[in-house]
């Protein structure tokens, strides 16, 4: 009689930014899926994250919860170890916690421009900077930044949030050519127009608008977004690139 062998196994441990929402909760669901140990980062969604917890410790899914301000460096830290503490080592970090903002560039006050280039743009930085001495000292490792098609072409009436996320590109490809040779890879997704919270100030008409711009003609969703988080944390020879999910919006 042929052996049976058990689908999915690992034990490696994924920490996830932001991740109680949107394009985070989903990739906590597809890598739990997958039998990674989750830590489920949260700053303000406490309730959802409890319930995506319960959701997948039913399903004997080993997760856990921890909150923290990622725009803070001490907090950061505070996660890092929290997730040691708890699964002895980190394999995957996801920087996907971020804020958006529209708003007419004469408008922009120094505490918006702050606040975005903190929460999108240093909270990777600082994520990075503390994860990557676990990473270089078993030289081994995947950091996957969740960056924005605003990032590649720039968004109007969204400056502060496209230099933010052009940073995290830059960040990633630097940082990419640097870590390597400690076999890290580092990159980016950057979604074009998703289904998620964030987008949900757009009306119908505008949603139908922006369609009729995309050749597929369809909203993406978030598991487009966490099916390629899954393929980037599997495969072993890509690395500094800003993989850009949009449905042709931009090509």
């Amino acid at each position: 009689m042929e052996e049976v062998k058990e689908k999915n196994i690992t034990n490696k441990t994924v920490v996830i930014t932001g991740a109680s929402r949107g394009i985070g909760a989903e990739i906590v669901r597809l890598l739990a899926m997958e039998n990674y140990n989750i830590v489920l980062n949260y700053n303000k969604s406490e309730n959802e994250a409890k319930q995506i917890q319960e959701d997948l410790l039913k399903q004997n899914k080993k997760i856990e919860i921890f909150k923290a301000d990622v725009s803070k460096r001490e907090e950061v830290k505070q996660l890092i170890d929290f997730t040691l503490k708890k699964f002895k080592t980190i394999d995957v970090l996801i920087n996907n916690a971020g804020i958006s903002q529209t708003k007419l560039f004469t408008d922009i006050l120094d505490e918006d421009w702050n606040k975005m280039l903190q929460t999108n743009l240093s909270s990777v930085f600082y994520c990075c900077q503390e994860v990557l001495p676990i990473m270089i000292n078993k030289k081994d490792g995947c950091i996957i930044n969740i960056s924005s098609i605003w990032g590649i072409t720039g968004g109007s009436c969204e400056v502060t949030y496209s230099t933010a996320k052009a940073g995290v590109n830059g960040l990633t490809k630097a940082l990419a050519k640097e870590v390597g040779p400690s076999n890290i890879r580092v990159n980016a997704i950057a979604p074009g127009i998703i289904k998620t919270e964030m987008n949900s100030y757009l009306t119908e008409s505008e949603k139908n608008e922006i369609k009729e711009e995309i050749p597929l003609n369809k909203i993406g969703m978030p598991i487009d977004i966490a099916k390629c988080v899954k393929w980037l944390i599997e495969d072993k020879y890509t690395t500094g690139q800003i993989i850009s999910i949009n449905g042709g919006w931009y090509i």
